[in-house]
């Protein structure tokens, strides 16, 4: 099977990237393969500044907020690394957290004896912003929210939690991994501290590639605990920490898979984020319905309002082998099992669920070949 015979339908996992990207990447390492990698990333320094440009643009941030990443994790983490919690100190996170999140607060906790809770839900499955109001006190020291959870369509109210972290002065740590690139979004409206996301998923960069906001009154606070000579340069005799987002990167990185993400973030702007998201949504919803009214297959989103993640299952089959089944008809979706959202999975019942997502690239043939797919293994004994 070839990629062009591929319906492909894992996109909040990791996009196609566009031919531009790809194109980029390829003659930057051949750039390098003549000149050498310090003189090619020299020839291309004008194109590495506007990405942290085009990225402020997409986030409705200014371009010193931002930091390049190699994943929504690294920089994720390196920032929760600069907070300091104690015995009795309170971190509070929704239960759709993402997983590995969840695991860096467990370890943290453990680690410190600050207590980490469950913020509780709405019956839409949101968090619920009465219950977090009445949570938030003088103990609670962080609030962390995936806004678009993995294992389904799943918006949570990220700028109403926002509002209530700013208004309490609790920082508020948001991983926008699967919005980027899907939503459009404002930092400033959205109140966050901190967001994360990646270049792979809706945004269609490289792997190995992610952006890091951090609002400048926050990013004053932190203070990595490792440097190098990028992050706090030599300056009049002693190391002096940089003032912007950039103290999180580090010297070396990848330069082929950052001017990728700078292309695909160029790609975004041009099309236009809210075509983009009308898209997506449009082609997600169609799907939703059609899965709907198969008999066998059960739908498993959450939320009031829904994203273009869907899962589902099928009852005649684990998920495991409905993904084998899709797999060999030209069928590429994702299966989620309980690591990815432990929390919400085992409060649902859950083990595996099949999660497809399209974008913009996704067409209607493909469309119909994967409900035809889905139907013919609803029926199969």
């Amino acid at each position: 099977m070839t990629s062009s015979h591929l319906a492909y339908f894992n996109h909040a996992g990791a996009s196609l990237m566009s031919d531009a990207v790809v194109n980029t990447m390829t003659s930057h390492l051949q750039l390098e393969s003549r000149i050498g990698g310090y003189a090619a990333a020299m020839q291309m320094q004008t194109s590495l500044d506007r990405i942290y440009s085009n990225a402020a643009a997409l986030l409705g941030c200014d371009a010193d907020e931002v930091a390049l990443t190699d994943s929504h994790s690294r920089g994720w983490r390196d920032v929760l690394s600069c907070l300091q919690f104690s015995q009795g100190d309170r971190i509070l996170v929704a239960r759709s957290e993402w997983g590995g999140n969840y695991a860096a607060l467990t370890h943290m906790a453990q680690r410190s004896g600050a207590s980490l809770e469950v913020i509780p839900t709405t019956d839409t499955g949101e968090v619920c912003l009465d219950a977090l109001a009445r949570m938030m006190d003088h103990r609670v020291r962080l609030v962390s929210l995936t806004w678009l959870p993995a294992n389904g369509g799943l918006i949570q109210p990220a700028a109403h939690v926002g509002a209530l972290t700013r208004a309490a002065g609790v920082p508020f740590f948001l991983d926008a991994s699967q919005a980027m690139g899907q939503l459009p979004i404002d930092v400033r409206t959205l109140e966050c501290d901190v967001l994360t996301a990646p270049g792979r998923k809706w945004l269609r960069g490289p792997r190995g590639t992610g952006l890091l906001y951090i609002r400048r009154a926050f990013l004053s606070t932190l203070t990595p605990p490792v440097v190098d000579h990028f992050t706090a340069p030599f300056l009049h005799g002693g190391y002096t920490l940089r003032d912007d987002a950039r103290r999180f990167e580090t010297s070396e990185a990848c330069i082929a898979a950052r001017l990728g993400l700078g292309q695909a973030l160029e790609d975004v702007l041009a099309l236009g984020i809210d075509r983009i998201k009308q898209d997506i949504f449009t082609k997600s919803q169609s799907i939703r319905q059609a899965l709907s009214g198969i008999a066998g297959v059960q739908l498993h989103d959450l939320g009031v309002h829904q994203s273009g993640l869907l899962s589902f299952t099928f009852d005649r089959c684990t998920a495991k082998t409905a993904q084998a089944r899709l797999n060999a008809k030209g069928i590429e979706v994702a299966l989620n099992g309980i690591a990815f959202t432990p929390l919400d999975m085992q409060a649902r019942g859950l083990t595996d669920i099949l999660r497809a997502s399209a974008h913009t690239t996704t067409t209607q043939t493909d469309i119909a070949r994967f409900i035809d797919a889905a139907s013919q293994i609803a029926a199969s004994v």
